[in-house]
């Protein structure tokens, strides 16, 4: 039987080569960018693919995802095509793209069905009003804090991270997304105010004490975006450049009440900053200062009043920081994963080093009195237990043991109890209840057998603890938290934070801030 050259030609040259450039200008641009930076779909760039949970990038490519606009492409590219794909969004950017003033600015977008109130349109507690985060389709319910009641549920800007901040009147919500975006909610009005792109990948957001100012901390650009509140329009744009040039990514970015100011954790960078959110802030000197009498002195500062900024040099990052009550202290994860250091924010240095094996997530961190002193918890994510941690001597009261790894940690000031999940590992359906005065477990929920429970918040009178489910199938389960039994179910599409607004604004010491 003869083979028509043609044929013969394809069988010899194999399949034809994928080429995932093509490709994802073909199928992917319109909805994520063209410079792969997010559009109606998420940013497809390593620093936000690298940190979100859910399916595999090859099989969401082939298949889609359920309850979205992504479609699935195994037909169109083939299995190679799709493995090619998945690869080329992998790669980090070529180039970073500007993201300055005039980018933020004309990402802007205002909501022009909005109309403001004058009081609450409703009439639940104002303070005690819960906010869920629903990652399953991205959306946020508002929730009665008396009654469990869903006020609204509206669409939030994709995965969004970090934990809302509401202004100090508890009137306006932010939220902020991986992609950059921060979104601007009424909650007297129960709707959306506007939205603005601060970064192209962001890790979260932080207002200032007078509710005038919001930090956006960025990975991509290395930069903090302060925004005013009232309009979304830029404030300042601050590149992080450490004092010896290194440039870096911001771990996060932090409220210091007392202090009057943003507390930032550096990525790249042995410094601790502190930007001001006073406009009578004094001057920052970074050099000599040279002076013959009291008062007098010959220096130029780097920086002075509103957003002025002060370096704290330590000798390496830190990480994911816990704050004392008075925001004098704060103390921050080491990146070997078995340490923590003490950093006063009055003298500008490290006081104190903790040995914490199992990398503790110092961010979760809750405090109360034991005894007539202060004491702060952190859990593990490597090890299963928690750490109890004197917060004026800073030594180890206490090691507890508990059933794996956990995330969360929450209490409230009402309350004997603090809760700890298990986020991590085959036991992740338990929910850990500890006593604050005898440092033991009371009791261990299992409210759906095999499925991740995480996260509780509490009303604002500490009455109610809300356990997520995370689960898209899920729901926030209500309990009675005196008597630990449950009061009601309400069914949610992958809830995770829960923020109650009284708890948030008055920082409660039961809540992580």
């Amino acid at each position: 039987m003869g083979v028509s050259l043609g044929l013969l030609l394809v069988v010899l040259a194999g399949p034809a080569m994928a080429d995932p450039a093509s490709d994802y200008a073909d199928y992917c641009a319109a909805c994520h960018g063209e410079s792969r930076l997010g559009g109606l779909g998420p940013a497809l760039i390593p620093e936000t693919l690298g940190r979100m949970r859910g399916p595999d990038l090859d099989a969401v490519i082939a298949e889609g995802r359920p309850a979205t606009q992504m479609a699935g492409f195994a037909e169109e590219l083939g299995p190679e095509g799709v493995a090619a794909l998945a690869e080329y969004l992998r790669r980090p950017l070529a180039k970073v793209p500007d993201w300055g003033a005039e980018e933020i600015a004309a990402s802007r977008e205002t909501n022009p069905d909005y109309v403001a109130a004058d009081a609450p349109q409703w009439d639940a507690d104002p303070m005690n009003v819960t906010l869920a985060v629903e990652t399953g389709d991205h959306h946020v319910s508002v929730l009665d804090g008396d009654t469990f009641e869903v006020m609204d549920r509206f669409a939030t800007p994709f995965a969004v991270h970090g934990g809302p901040k509401f202004t100090p009147d508890g009137r306006f919500v932010f939220i902020m997304s991986r992609d950059g975006w921060v979104q601007k909610y009424d909650l007297w009005a129960l709707q959306e105010v506007g939205r603005v792109r601060a970064g192209l990948n962001s890790r979260n957001i932080a207002i200032s004490a007078d509710g005038e100012w919001l930090a956006v901390a960025n990975y991509l650009p290395m930069t903090l975006t302060i925004l005013a509140t009232d309009d979304l329009s830029v404030a300042k744009i601050m590149p992080v450049v450490a004092k010896d040039g290194t440039e870096s990514r911001v771990s996060a970015v932090y409220q210091a009440p007392q202090r009057d100011s943003f507390i930032l954790a550096l990525k790249d960078a042995a410094e601790i900053w502190e930007v001001s959110t006073d406009p009578e802030a004094a001057p920052v000197y970074e050099g000599f200062v040279h002076s013959y009498e009291t008062g007098m002195v010959e220096a130029l500062a780097s920086s002075e009043g509103l957003f002025a900024r002060r370096r704290i040099e330590i000798d390496e990052p830190l990480d994911d920081f816990f704050f004392s009550d008075d925001y004098r202290n704060l103390i921050g994860a080491a990146r070997d994963g078995s340490r923590a250091v003490v950093v006063n924010l009055v003298v500008g240095r490290a006081i104190a080093e903790l040995p914490l094996e199992g990398m503790p997530h110092l961010g979760s961190g809750i405090s109360w009195e034991l005894d007539g002193r202060r004491v702060m918890a952190t859990p593990h994510l490597k090890e299963g237990k928690l750490s109890v941690i004197d917060t004026e001597s800073w030594e180890l009261v206490k090691t507890i043991e508990t059933d794996g790894p956990g995330f969360f940690l929450r209490s409230h000031e009402n309350t004997p109890y603090f809760w700890a999940d298990v986020f991590f590992g085959p036991n992740r359906d338990a929910m850990h209840v500890i006593d604050k005065r005898t440092l033991e477990i009371v009791k261990t929920l299992r409210p759906v057998p095999g499925a991740t429970v995480a996260h509780v918040e509490f009303t604002r009178d500490g009455r109610h603890a809300l356990v997520s489910v995370w689960e898209e199938d899920g729901a926030v389960i209500v309990y009675d938290a005196a008597t630990l039994e449950e009061v009601t179910r309400l069914p949610m599409n992958k809830p995770s934070g829960k923020y109650n607004v009284w708890n948030k604004i008055t920082f409660s010491e039961g809540t992580s801030h």
